[in-house]
């Protein structure tokens, strides 16, 4: 190979191109390889960063809201001791004069279970000789006999915050009901306190599926999920003031289509899933994170003049959103918004029309040019998210829970936990705490789904 000719330098730059994108490409492979491997792979950061923030809150005003405990108010103190000195002092053996007395609280839990007992009045009636059964407002169950022995709306609802919510087996939910409370429980007993409690609130859930149905936004998103180790799949709906979880062993558009129906007219924040395109009567907005870090990736492996569209979209889609942010500071006013969003548009549309030579850019701006007009629908709605990160973070909830069981063993737990973590969810959005709820919920059946604060 000749060093002057010019043909052969250009080979030489194109080779050791070609050799540092390989390398490149196997060292993405090998970091993917080993993360689906760990078990936190979906949520890992990556290595550690070479100067990390120092943990901890910043000092000086930047701290923000003292979070030391307040001690409780008088009507709640339920027992006083007193703390006296020593006869003498433990340094020198002198004598000690008092100089004031000084409070300290101390809010401890009481690891002993409350026994009641039920006289439960039977009667028949003169007229029909219908026999009728009295009910305390604490009673959850009208069972005698053999199943008179129950636990209580409070202990029932602990087992299932401790099951669905902070993410314990059964097994450690009965061990912890008994060194906590010397509550006895078997496995089983937890798993079928799970299934009637999910019974007694399908009421709730169906009332979940309603506001989700009506609501003006959604953010949907789905992700993998298993039925007794066969592949099943969790799906996620969030609004304003609700969310609804679907376990279904397809990942197909029926499952959006029967909770949201096909002609839902809302605005919908999602990840550019083919079947959401279904939704012809609402209106759309794609998931700029996506996109970015689509780009981000493609970046990463483009070469020469591949990099320009991916940069190109990127930058366009990251000043889309710091328009966003400089119109809810007020500094954009709603002229200057429509002004500033038609120039991005226009560049938009000049970045994705025409081919693009290399394959991987062609595909994404096909993708882009599908999608071209469900792109900036944030800035035409104040307050609309231009992400799906509400339904990522729901998802999270899930998928943290399905890491500890590994799923539901049979579709009648999987039922079971979507109605639960359905009632958990939108008890947190609405500011309600789901454990008073659902022990309130089981004495009557009657309360009203939890109102926004």
């Amino acid at each position: 190979m000749d060093a002057g000719c010019p043909g052969c330098v250009a080979l030489r730059r194109r080779v050791a191109e070609l050799e540092a994108a390989v390398e490149r490409l196997t060292r993405d492979l090998e970091e993917a390889i080993r993360a689906s491997k760990r078990q936190a792979a979906p949520f890992s950061k990556g290595p550690p960063k070479s100067k990390p923030k120092k943990p901890g809150r910043k000092p000086g005003e930047d701290y923000g809201t003292k979070a030391h405990r307040q001690p409780p108010s008088p009507e709640n103190i339920g027992e006083v001791h007193e703390a006296p000195l020593p006869d003498c002092c433990p340094d020198c053996g002198g004598a000690i004069d008092e100089t004031e007395v000084r409070q300290q609280f101390q809010t401890e839990i009481i690891r002993k279970a409350l026994h009641r007992q039920f006289n439960v009045h039977i009667g028949s009636c003169r007229a029909c000789q219908k026999r009728v059964q009295g009910r305390h407002p604490l009673q959850t169950s009208d069972a005698l006999g053999a199943a008179a022995a129950q636990l209580g709306p409070d202990a029932q609802a602990a087992a299932v915050e401790l099951n669905k919510n902070a993410g314990l087996s059964h097994g450690k939910v009965v061990r912890c009901l008994e060194n906590l409370f010397g509550i006895s429980l078997s496995r089983g007993g937890s798993a079928q306190i799970i299934l009637r409690v999910a019974q007694r609130c399908e009421p709730v859930y169906a009332t979940i599926r309603e506001c989700v149905r009506s609501a003006p936004w959604v953010v949907p998103d789905e992700t993998g999920w298993h039925i007794a180790g066969d592949l099943a799949w969790l799906h996620g709906f969030v609004t304003p003031d609700a969310t609804a979880y679907v376990i279904d062993p397809t990942r197909g558009g029926a499952v959006s289509e029967a909770l949201l129906g096909r002609d839902y007219a809302g605005i919908m924040i999602h990840d550019g899933w083919s079947p959401y395109n279904q939704f012809a009567n609402a209106t759309h907005q794609q998931c700029l994170r996506h996109f970015l870090n689509r780009c981000e990736q493609m970046l990463g492996t483009a070469t020469r003049g591949s990099v320009r569209f991916p940069r190109a979209i990127g930058r366009i889609l990251r000043q889309a959103l710091k328009l966003r942010d400089r119109s809810v500071a007020g500094a954009v006013s709603d002229h200057g918004l429509k002004m500033a969003r038609g120039r991005l548009e226009r560049d938009f549309f000049d970045a994705i029309l025409g081919p693009k030579i290399d394959p991987a850019n062609e595909r994404f701006a096909q993708h882009l040019r599908n999608h071209c007009g469900e792109i900036f629908t944030f800035l035409d709605h104040p307050g609309l998210d231009a992400t799906n990160w509400r339904a990522e973070l729901a998802m999270r909830f899930g998928v943290i829970l399905r890491k500890v069981w590994g799923g539901n063993r049979t579709w009648a737990g999987a039922r079971a936990q979507s109605v639960l973590m359905s009632v958990w969810r939108t008890c947190w959005q609405r500011g309600r705490l789901a454990l008073d709820f659902v022990s309130q919920f089981l004495r009557n059946g009657a309360i009203p789904l939890p109102l926004p604060p």
